[in-house]
């Protein structure tokens, strides 16, 4: 398929498992081969938001995240603003988390952050921003966190929200054990997550370890939710979210409950789904010398046999009778 980088439809939501070699998959995913290709698509789809509002002469009210995984989406929206003038006077943005204690202007804040890749290059009204303020008391955490929602409220919900993951599945700072009817909060961070980000904050002793972060229950009051996904050391954690049981154990699986939710990922970020990684377990393969290989190695160390060793059956139990048809017999097909 030729790939339009400014076509947003790539990634219309659409029911996930609907076909035999998505089967186990529980969230409606599009993986692209590069991360910048796929930015530049889901950017599109909230520009066309903006400006469909807009045209309907309504605020548009987008959820954002942080991190590495948007940059490049921001990036886009910023050319987009500059060079063929799509204008944000129409956006309410409310970003997901931040750290807690957090000055604005440190550059480690997602204050600075936010105005660094997007909030200072286009024409955003500054009261139309709205960050979790991570200066807040601690007795006035509370009342700062009833008075975000009621904001969101106020301003008539979420229509759009973007999203990364962690590896420890979490979305905004929702770490594990997160409850699915949870609200804007304080929340101590996971060891992992502050691990992640100790390079940025010049050693883990420096990270902080508690934020503010929006709850999975505001998250799954958004209309529309983009969850982005790159590199292969996501891939493991976006597996088990689109293809596990729904746990708190992975906050993200909380998502499966969502009716338009669509997971953005590269190749790399997608390679262990099962129908990547195991495509035979999934449907028919165009067998290849190297996809043959894969699924041989791959079936010895399945059932801890040698290549010589492997039968009939052990093909026909692990969803390879069409390879073992085509070679005739597991004897043919081991020599």
């Amino acid at each position: 398929m030729e790939l339009k980088v400014k076509d947003s439809t790539l990634i219309t939501y659409e029911p996930a498992g609907k076909f035999e070699e998505t089967r186990f998959e529980k969230i409606h995913n599009i993986s692209f081969e590069q991360s910048t290709q796929a930015s530049a698509i889901v950017a599109q789809e909230i520009a066309d938001l903006i400006r469909s509002k807009e045209a309907a002469g309504e605020k548009c009210v987008l959820g954002l995240a942080t991190g590495s995984s948007p940059i490049n989406v921001y990036a886009e929206l910023v050319r987009m603003h500059k060079e063929e003038g799509l204008s944000f006077k129409n956006v309410i943005t409310f970003n997901l988390d931040e750290y807690w204690p957090m000055d604005k202007s440190d550059v480690q804040s997602y204050h600075y952050f936010m105005h660094e890749h997007l909030f200072n290059h286009v024409d955003i009204p500054a009261d139309q921003v709205n960050i979790p303020d991570g200066t807040v008391d601690q007795e006035e955490i509370k009342p700062f966190c009833i008075a975000y929602e009621a904001k969101i409220k106020a301003a008539g919900g979420l229509d759009f929200q973007l999203l990364g993951i962690g590896r420890t599945g979490h979305i905004g700072f929702n770490e594990p054990g997160s409850h699915f009817n949870s609200g804007t909060r304080m929340i101590t961070l996971d060891y992992l997550t502050r691990a992640d980000a100790a390079g940025s904050f010049r050693g883990l002793s420096n990270v902080p370890k508690k934020a503010i972060t929006m709850g999975i229950n505001t998250v799954l009051n958004a209309k529309r939710i983009v969850l982005l996904g790159w590199g292969q050391n996501k891939a493991e954690i976006l597996k088990e979210t689109i293809e596990g049981e729904i746990s708190s154990i992975v906050p993200a699986t909380y998502l499966q409950e969502h009716e338009n939710t669509t997971f953005v990922l590269d190749d790399a970020a997608a390679s262990e789904l099962t129908r990547v990684k195991t495509p035979w377990l999934v449907g028919t393969c165009d067998w290849t010398k190297e996809l043959t290989a894969k699924a041989v190695f791959w079936l010895c160390e399945k059932t801890g046999k040698t290549i010589l060793s492997l039968t009939d059956k052990d093909y026909n139990d692990h969803g390879m009778s069409d390879l073992l048809a085509l070679q005739g017999s597991a004897y043919n097909l081991n020599i």
